[in-house]
């Protein structure tokens, strides 16, 4: 009898800001993995609000508590270059990939496939976003920060804290 195989899955991301969608992501594919690795990606074109070193650690501070929730265990690591190398270096089987509608479906459609091409050992899972995260983006929340809109309910509370703080505004003042 064949050894049961460890389902490994990466869920990439910039995560720039963490959002609320992202958390509801890793909650539920948590519960459908062995392990699961949150790959924080550098993203110079994205122009991104924080740097790499603290987007892993506000993920690493928001998801602390999924692990014990899930009784899975949860990494995040920092990665650069072609995803399907970072997915081959840490023994993934599973890409997860979270949809919010149509729009998005055509560019991971595509990515999926160009994925499977690289490596057809590795498959690319989809999550369809839950119904009150379906139209939270990060660039969206990162834009509406940026231009003093009020965020809380698009992001975890220490990302809503960092968020502010960055943006030279008083952690109370949405």
């Amino acid at each position: 009898m064949r050894e049961a195989r460890r389902r490994v899955g990466l869920y990439p991301g910039t995560f720039d800001p963490f959002t609320n969608g992202h958390l509801d992501i890793i909650r539920r594919s948590a519960r459908l993995l062995d392990r699961l690795v949150v790959g924080v990606a550098v993203s110079v074109a994205k122009t991104p609000l924080f740097s790499l070193e603290e987007r892993v650690e506000l993920v690493c501070a928001e998801i602390a508590a999924v692990s014990d929730l899930t009784g899975t265990p949860i990494e995040v690591r920092p990665f650069e270059g072609l995803l399907m190398h970072f997915a081959q270096s840490i023994g993934a089987s599973v890409i997860v990939r979270g949809l919010r509608a149509v729009s998005d479906f055509d560019y991971e459609f595509a990515m999926a496939g160009m994925n499977f091409r690289l490596d057809p050992d590795i498959e690319t899972v989809f999550l369809m976003a839950s119904e009150r995260h379906q139209f939270i983006q990060a660039r969206f929340v990162r834009e509406i920060a940026q231009l003093g809109g009020d965020i809380s309910a698009f992001v975890p509370a220490l990302t809503l804290e960092r968020t502010l703080q960055r943006l030279g505004r008083p952690a109370g003042g949405n």
